[in-house]
């Protein structure tokens, strides 16, 4: 970049939208190049385009963060020269060129050294950090792998007493908890939406019905079904 948009403009890096628009119209009024004639015609339509370049960048949100980015990198270099530039005066002016140059090659290895030493570090640190991944990998692997023959071993013992008890003429009776009772429950009302479904048939209605008729135990059991079903919902 060798312009500065900020210098062409008139205005600081901090300047806000409102003053780089301020600071444009009173540029391009200021060096409108119809207004003039000649070679200064010339000059301030080269001036003009900076200013439109320059206003077009800042004037765009994005546009002018990366040019800030661009703008920085460029002054980081530029004083990187000068450094350079002020250690090789130094060294004209003593007549040490060969100590600048030795100086210059060990700063040189110095930051190699440097660079190599972070690239080691960072790679000491992406074992172990691996490492220690692997470390908590197998402990939950051992976990769950200890907890699973714990289980089968429990499971083997319970089945073996349970079949000795049974060997030995036991009833066994498991107690039902909870569960059990809702899977109960549920499937007695899948088993009675499904008599609704069938009793939509005409010959399965018809059967029934029929049998309703001439079955008294059926009529008992059915009559007793519904007296429920009306003491519950009624």
């Amino acid at each position: 970049m060798k312009e500065n948009y900020y210098d062409i403009l008139e205005v600081n890096k901090n300047a806000s939208p409102e003053i780089i628009d301020k600071a444009y119209k009173v540029l391009v009024k200021k060096y409108h190049p119809d207004l003039q004639e000649g070679e200064l015609k010339q000059k301030y339509e080269h001036k003009l385009k900076l200013i439109n370049e320059a206003y077009d960048v800042l004037s765009d949100e994005v546009k002018r963060k990366q040019y800030n980015i661009e703008l920085k990198q460029t002054e980081l270099l530029q004083k990187d020269n000068i450094n350079y530039n002020n250690i090789q005066t130094y060294s004209n002016g003593i007549n040490t060129n060969q100590n600048t140059q030795s100086y210059r090659n060990k700063f040189n290895n110095n930051c190699n050294t440097n660079n190599n030493y972070d690239e080691q570090k960072n790679n000491i640190n992406y074992h172990i950090k691996q490492a220690r991944i692997q470390t908590e990998e197998q402990k939950r692997y051992e976990e769950e792998y200890n907890r699973q023959v714990n289980n089968a071993i429990n499971k083997a013992y319970h089945d073996a007493y349970i079949q000795d008890l049974k060997n030995r003429g036991y009833k066994i009776k498991y107690k039902k908890n909870l569960k059990d009772y809702f899977k109960n429950f549920i499937s007695i009302i899948i088993l009675f939406i499904v008599i609704l479904i069938l009793l939509q048939v005409p010959f399965v209605k018809n059967h029934f019905i029929k049998l309703y008729q001439e079955n008294y135990v059926f009529k008992y059991i059915i009559d007793l079904f519904i007296n429920l079903i009306n003491g519950i919902f009624y």
